[in-house]
């Protein structure tokens, strides 16, 4: 854990009591904060009462003596509306913030130099994160991984020099963090994705910027620059004297590091050199992959690992799980896990990496449902549609792509893995990449694809995985 000293001996209201503003009471409690925590599901203030943090109903309390609001990522701070909890703060000129923030004080408060990775971008984020902390561990660092990853931010060992915290940042988190100053900050991607918690597009873009933009003074910002929202992002950046290094998996880049011919290549002045091997490494297939290994690549030179332990770390990358997921094969069937992909363009990435799929998706409906995934939609032998967004996607599919109205994950597994046996192809892949939130049935995506796991390998004569296709 790391104690909040930054506001011992004041008050601090912490809205939203789950996992990670459990862990945010937790640390401001135990750095001397005068904490009072609550949250509108009574058991959860319950809980958090038993485990020894003040509770109150916000509603009740005296706002004129509150120094901070923390609340949780979860909260809407502005859209669809400004939580009840964020309108209080507000009306007493309360600063609103995260468990990001906090962090970032800490750090400059008591080991303003320890290295500090910061990493955002609409898809690829937690593959980045985990691969950087990978990078940096295989090489025998000190490397802290958590935030919007899995492990909250407060609750991993405390800044010192020598040991990176490598950390994931959603955009509901930079949004809560006004001074996010990372050494190294990676922007990846941008599409178009949480627009009922941003309102705009540009309102979305800006947020993500911030993350690079306060990269501290001597620091790095990579910026992918793929999408023209990020390019423009990049040449910001520059005119603004920061140091920013371009990552391309299109085109070659006179300065910065691109992919070309599954190799990442360094390239300064107009003159490139190889820096390591992609092929082979099957924890990074796709295009989608190859950006993700690129940018932790140029954070990992950033941090000052030489090209040789960067290799053998990708080498040695086991992958994340729920992206990209090898769960388990059956013949020449393979069963891959990308529950991960809560959105069109995040399933594109899996699309693009298989032919002869059997696609399990669904969920609950993300703006734009799956159109722009018609370039795809030959490679698909079925689909397998569950959840709300089955007869949106039965529409878009009719006519172009066999389906079937699975309802269910269990019977759309059921269903899949039968067609994909009885086919015979050679390297048939039953798919479950949503293209949607989980939340019409699943707590959250890592349910699902746990689900979807036990499924598999619950099936008759389920081998546990074996070499990927070609």
């Amino acid at each position: 854990m790391i104690p909040v000293t930054t506001f011992e001996g004041r008050k601090v209201a912490v809205f939203g009591l789950a996992g990670s503003g459990l862990a945010t009471a937790s640390a401001l409690f135990s750095g001397g904060a005068d904490v009072v925590g609550f949250d509108d599901q009574p058991e959860r203030v319950a809980y958090a009462a038993q485990a020894g943090i003040p509770t109150a109903d916000l509603r009740e309390i005296d706002w004129s003596r509150v120094a901070a609001l923390v609340l949780a990522p979860g909260v809407p701070l502005t859209h669809p509306a400004p939580h009840w909890s964020v309108g209080l703060a507000r009306s007493h000129a309360v600063e609103v913030i995260g468990d990001i923030e906090l962090f970032c004080r800490e750090r400059r408060a008591h080991a303003p130099q320890a290295p500090f990775v910061a990493v955002t971008g609409t898809n690829g984020k937690s593959t980045t994160t985990a691969l950087i902390a990978h990078l940096l561990a295989s090489a025998g660092r000190d490397a802290q991984l958590g935030g919007n990853i899995g492990t909250a931010i407060l609750s991993l060992a405390l800044p010192r020099a020598g040991r990176t915290h490598v950390v994931e940042c959603s955009s509901y988190q930079i949004d809560l963090a006004p001074t996010l100053d990372p050494s190294v900050g990676v922007l990846l991607n941008l599409s178009e994705d949480h627009l009922d918690r941003h309102g705009t597009m540009e309102n979305y873009a800006a947020i993500k910027e911030r993350l690079v933009a306060g990269v501290q003074d001597g620091g790095t910002a990579v910026v992918g620059v793929d999408d023209n929202l990020c390019q423009a992002i990049a040449d910001r950046l520059e005119r603004s004297g920061r140091k920013v290094v371009r990552v391309s998996v299109r085109r070659p880049l006179p300065d910065g590091i691109y992919v070309e011919a599954e190799q990442i290549m360094l390239a300064a002045g107009g003159t490139a050199k190889p820096a390591a091997l992609l092929g082979g490494i099957g924890s990074l297939r796709g295009r989608h992959n190859a950006q993700n290994a690129a940018c932790a690549t140029a954070a990992a030179l950033a941090l000052g690992l030489d090209l040789k332990a960067i290799q053998n770390g990708l080498w040695s990358f086991p992958g994340l799980a729920h992206r990209m997921e090898e769960v388990g094969r059956k013949g020449n069937v393979l069963f891959v896990n990308d529950s991960k992909a809560t959105n069109a363009d995040s399933s594109a990435q899996a699309l693009a990496c298989f032919s002869d799929m059997f696609w399990i998706l669904g969920g609950k409906p993300k703006t734009g449902g799956i159109a722009s995934l018609a370039g795809f939609f030959p490679r698909i032998r079925k689909a397998y549609l569950i959840g709300q967004a089955a007869e949106e996607f039965a529409a878009t599919l009719d006519g172009k792509v066999a389906y079937e109205m699975a309802g269910t994950l269990d019977k759309a597994t059921e269903m899949a893995a039968r067609d994909a046996e009885a086919s015979g192809l050679a390297n048939a892949v039953v798919l479950l990449s949503p293209a949607c939130a989980s939340f019409d049935q699943f707590k959250n995506f890592e349910v699902r694809g746990d689900t979807f796991r036990k499924l598999v390998k619950a099936l008759p004569g389920m081998a546990d995985k074996g070499a990927s296709p070609a």
